[in-house]
């Protein structure tokens, strides 16, 4: 199998586009779909200041690595869950891409708030680990976002977890989210912070060929607490739909993205409110993440580690 662009041995064939490239050719093509994703879906303007939320995953790392060569410097934030060697991999992971791209990475020890792991915390307020890890992780991305002046957060995502996402919630009827799962939400009366998700059409497959090829060093092992996630399942059913049919999830999205476009959103059911703590958006009068402080008998104020450019030398500072 040939590269279609130089003539020169394919490192991997796509069968979406009916094409086969090298590595050097390859890197290039997925470059410049994530550069084209980010200008026509204004997912990053002149003047932002991107952060990554990075997990030491593939997608991640990948993404942080591609924002910088591209000329989007962004610095990174971690939450480390407190799983394990897990997390202790991760975060070595994420640590030497910083060294790397010479950005700075913030850390939050889920462990050092709650002196439990996520799964221990996830326990005591009967929710599943995922279901606590997203609602932590979300205000305290959110936070370092407003509080540290960054404009932007930018996540991970591929195609296979936007397609996943997205046939749950039509599998579901899940009105309220199918209007959010474009490769933007925009920033909400200065308490929420602009998500963007540049891999929105990039494959897993193809990230984690673009990972290996780009010589970017991430965690292979998927999270513990995911195996029974019902995201997989979606996954599953989608990949053998792709084999025999290759383009599928990207003619899903890309499907969507357009009705997205010319589609009536529907307006929200519950009144916006603010957390009277935080100032945090949310629908009562605190948020949850005020509420699960308040039942551990903790008080305001979370300590980051701020790893920064070439060294690994950690400083720690408080954000109340």
């Amino acid at each position: 199998m040939k590269c279609r662009v130089c003539g020169q041995e394919a490192s991997i064939g796509l069968r979406a586009y009916n094409t086969a490239l090298c590595a050097d050719d390859f890197i290039f093509f997925l470059e410049k779909r994530v550069s084209t994703t980010i200008r026509k879906y204004h997912l990053i303007e002149a003047g932002d200041t991107p952060i990554v939320a990075v997990s030491g995953g593939k997608d991640s790392l990948s993404v942080w690595h591609i924002l910088n060569r591209l000329g989007y410097p962004a610095d990174g934030i971690y939450v480390d869950l407190g799983i394990g060697d897990y997390s202790r991999t991760s975060l070595v992971k994420i640590t030497q891409m910083a060294e790397k791209l010479q950005r700075k990475v913030y850390v939050l020890h889920v462990r050092d708030i709650f002196e439990k792991g996520i799964d221990e915390v996830a326990r005591a307020i009967r929710r599943v680990p995922c279901s606590a890890c997203g609602m932590v992780k979300r205000y305290v991305m959110n936070k370092i976002c407003i509080d540290r002046g960054y404009n932007v957060l930018v996540t991970g995502h591929n195609l296979d977890d936007e397609a996943a996402a997205l046939l749950g919630n039509l599998l579901y009827w899940k009105d309220e989210y199918l209007w959010k799962k474009s490769p933007s939400l925009e920033s909400k009366d200065g308490h929420l912070s602009k998500k963007v998700k540049p891999l929105f059409l990039c494959s897993e497959r193809e990230m984690a060929a673009y990972a290996v090829l780009s010589g970017i060093d991430y965690i292979y092992e998927e999270c513990p607490f995911s195996v029974d996630a019902k995201s997989l399942e979606y996954k599953s059913i989608l990949n053998k739909l792709e084999e025999s049919s290759p383009g599928t999830k990207l003619q899903f999205i890309k499907g969507y993205l357009k009705r997205l476009k010319t589609g009536k959103k529907e307006e929200e059911k519950r009144d916006m409110a603010y957390c009277e703590t935080c100032g945090y958006p949310c629908y009562g009068d605190k948020c949850n993440m005020c509420r699960l402080l308040e039942r551990f008998h903790i008080e305001k104020g979370m300590n980051f580690d701020e790893y920064g450019g070439s060294s690994l030398d950690s400083n720690q500072t408080m954000v109340t």
